[in-house]
């Protein structure tokens, strides 16, 4: 039997919970080719460097078609990547100009400037009442899930109302989200018949998730509403011009990722301070040090954990290794993270951390335009549940974790309270 790389370990499902001795091994080989062909960038230094390089795309129209996943008893897979190529691009799968222009055509609808300069700080009212309310509905109760009660409902009722997006339709986008995620794998088990069973599921989900988003672009289209989907689909700007089919793939990754990568942030946040009772208890007292904090709680748990769209259009040499044009590029940000030659203690909880410039939202043209929405987000929900929970303790750790790799969060996280204050 062939002996698994660091990173094939990293990602069987059994180290979901804790992939960061498989990140430090893989980190002693910055640029690590694996069996599929895949090269995968471990280190800070590198992968910024990748981010900010014309020769790395993030079109998945130029990757190589995916080869079938190894082992686990059979001997073929369906490609992994087959329902992201399908799509048509977005502004996370495109490369300049056509990226340029369709970001420049969505940020001013959604993060305001230069034209809507307080769109997102404008949303902290609604944000502080959302949470407050879910806060309240916990009163009279000993034990909480802080996922399905707290950070799960927050992002999405907010990313409903910032995109115009019914909210009495999150049931059903919901199952989408969980069914497409969870048929997606880029490990050793891809392979195995229990994933490959969910395929089938994976593929009509993204199909009914994409009509579902089509027939709402069209009802805007014919009659405007609130939100940015209505202002995408009726945009008069000097640039317009996005297909329909692009205006879908967009709307899709809207929906997803505006509430997605959220969610884990404040469960891992929650999960986080928990496990570190004297951070919790610092940031009680310095409720001022909750913007720092936040940023290294995107450091210690990224939620995005890597991304796999990229490829090679010419040869890279890095790190003393070529990747060839034409390979496929995953860049570990999770691991990236806790690079000990970017940051000091990288294993260490510091919430007053200087220079920190972590990739949980990335850099570069694909910086996280939901950036500010997301911080805004985290920094009221983890500071309200430090300020009104009373005596938190965690029911079980590590708690299960969903099966998907690239947004790596627990599925539950079951907290034993003494109450809740006003």
């Amino acid at each position: 039997m062939v002996e698994e790389t660091p990173w094939q370990q990293a990602l069987r499902y059994a180290n979901r919970a804790n992939p960061y001795p498989f990140y430090e091994e893989l980190r002693k080989t910055p640029v690590a080719r694996q069996p599929d062909g895949t090269y995968v960038v471990s280190t800070y230094q590198e992968i910024v460097a990748l981010l900010h390089d014309p020769r790395v795309s993030s079109d998945v129209r130029k990757l190589p078609d995916p080869a079938p996943a190894p082992a686990e008893g059979s001997a073929e897979a369906e490609p992994i990547t087959e329902t992201v190529v399908s799509l048509e691009p977005n502004i996370i799968t495109q490369d300049p100009p056509e990226h340029d222009r369709d970001r420049r055509m969505m940020m001013p609808h959604f993060v305001g400037p230069p034209h809507s300069p307080h769109l997102i700080s404008d949303l902290e009212p609604e944000i502080r009442r959302i949470v407050d309310g879910l806060l309240d509905n916990m009163q009279g109760k000993t034990r909480i899930d802080a996922v399905d009660e707290f950070a799960y409902p927050l992002p999405v009722t907010v990313i409903c109302k910032v995109l115009g997006v019914p909210l009495e339709d999150e049931p059903r986008f919901h199952s989408w989200i969980e069914t497409a995620l969870d048929s997606l794998d880029f490990g050793p088990e891809a392979a195995s018949e229990e994933i490959q069973s969910r395929l089938a599921g994976g593929r009509q989900a993204v199909e009914e998730f994409g009509q579902f988003a089509a027939e709402l672009l069209d009802r805007y289209a014919q009659q405007p509403g609130p939100g940015m989907l209505s202002a995408m689909v009726n945009e008069d700007g000097p640039e317009t011009g996005m297909s329909k089919g692009v205006l879908v793939s967009n709307a899709l990754l809207l929906i997803f990722a505006g509430h997605e990568t959220t969610v884990n942030l404040i469960a891992h946040s929650v999960l986080t301070l928990l496990r570190h009772p004297d951070a919790l208890e610092k940031l009680r007292r310095r409720p001022e040090l909750i913007v720092p904090g936040v940023e290294e709680l995107l450091r210690f748990e990224s939620s995005v954990q890597f991304w796999h769209t990229r490829s090679a259009v010419e040869d890279i040499d890095i790190a003393g290794t070529t990747i060839p044009k034409g390979a496929p590029i995953f860049l570990a940000y999770g691991s990236a993270n806790r690079d000990p030659k970017r940051f000091a203690n990288p294993y260490e909880l510091d919430l007053e951390r200087r220079d920190n410039q972590h990739l949980g939202f990335s850099q570069g043209i694909h910086f996280c335009f939901g950036a500010p929405l997301a911080r805004l987000e985290v920094q009221v929900a983890v500071g309200e549940f430090l300020r009104r929970v009373e005596n938190p303790r965690l029911v079980e750790d590590p708690p299960p974790y969903r099966h998907n790799q690239i947004f790596r969060g627990p599925r539950h996280v079951l907290v034993d309270i003494d109450g809740i204050r006003d």
